[in-house]
């Protein structure tokens, strides 16, 4: 093994073996919470500028909209007649005091602590606008050649980072596992 992969291998392996002490718990809640709070910020100033259904072309492939979606991601069920608006907030209340339990329990992963806190406040940041609204706001809007990606927020971004994070932590614990393993070996 050549001294990259030994690197390479170390780092991932420090990444996901570092569990946090339950003091070290509070910059994860903050972060969730500070993703919530540019989630709703956010959205209020679409809503404070924007008229529903309004464009502003800012680039030739991203433009400013206001939408209301009372689906999920990308629209996915907006159309179902309104008992998804329960069902996904139901859904993103369990899903984020379930994380948050695990960050409080100081067993997580550094890694895995990042993606409950960016998932957490994504998630909530959509409860938000379930429960207050009846749908939630979207706005950023990329397009090319007359094709449109449907419209997202911050929340969704940030449930994306958590996402992402989340996989990065399952691909270094598999890593390290086999760091270990050639090293036993």
């Amino acid at each position: 093994m050549n001294p990259r992969e030994n690197l390479s291998q170390a780092f991932a392996a420090a990444m996901n073996e570092a569990r946090l002490a339950p003091r070290t718990t509070w910059p994860w809640l903050t972060l969730a919470g500070m993703a919530l709070l540019a989630d709703q910020l956010s959205k209020a100033l679409v809503a404070s500028s924007l008229m529903l259904g309004e464009r502003i072309p800012l680039t030739n492939f991203f433009n400013l909209v206001y939408v209301l979606n009372p689906g999920a991601a990308f629209s996915f069920l907006a159309d179902a007649g309104g008992w998804q608006r329960y069902a996904f907030s139901v859904l993103g209340i369990a899903v984020s005091v379930w994380m948050t339990r695990e960050i409080l329990q100081g067993k997580a992963r550094r890694m895995e602590c990042l993606a409950y806190a960016m998932i957490i406040g994504g998630a909530l940041g959509n409860v938000v606008d379930r429960v207050l609204r009846g749908a939630v706001t979207d706005f950023l809007d990329f397009h090319w050649q007359g094709m449109h990606w449907p419209a997202f927020n911050f929340a969704d971004i940030a449930i994306n980072i958590g996402v992402l994070a989340m996989l990065l932590s399952i691909w270094g614990q598999s890593r390290s596992e086999h760091a270990r393993h050639e090293v036993s070996a």
